[in-house]
């Protein structure tokens, strides 16, 4: 997977630290306060970072990575860890994940 490149991104991060400069003044802070004059674009930044896979295309990211396999036994994965976004609350968790699939023919990796 690339990682993320904010500068192709940077003429629509305008928008997105403009709105977190209002969140910090609606939250009662001062969004010119030394702390706080980057946070806006670092948080431009993580937002996009965080919503990267919503861009990603599955034959990009799986590289050709499908084989032909005979084996009919399920396959298992553990431990994977992942990094995603509550849409709810726009706030990014982690964890990780378990997967299994019958190969039927064809395994991934």
């Amino acid at each position: 997977l690339r990682w993320f490149s904010a500068s192709k991104d940077e003429g629509h991060n305008k928008q997105i630290e403009d709105a977190m400069r209002t969140i910090l003044s609606e939250l009662g802070e001062q969004p010119e306060r030394e702390g706080l004059l980057k946070t806006p674009s670092r948080y431009a930044k993580a937002m996009r970072f965080f919503t990267q896979g919503y861009h990603q295309d599955l034959d990009t990211v799986l590289n050709k990575a499908i084989f032909t396999e005979d084996s009919d036994e399920m396959v298992m994965l553990r431990n994977i860890e992942l990094f995603s976004m509550c849409e709810h609350h726009l706030v990014p968790f982690h964890g990780r994940a378990h997967i299994a699939y019958l190969p039927r023919g064809k395994v991934v990796g």
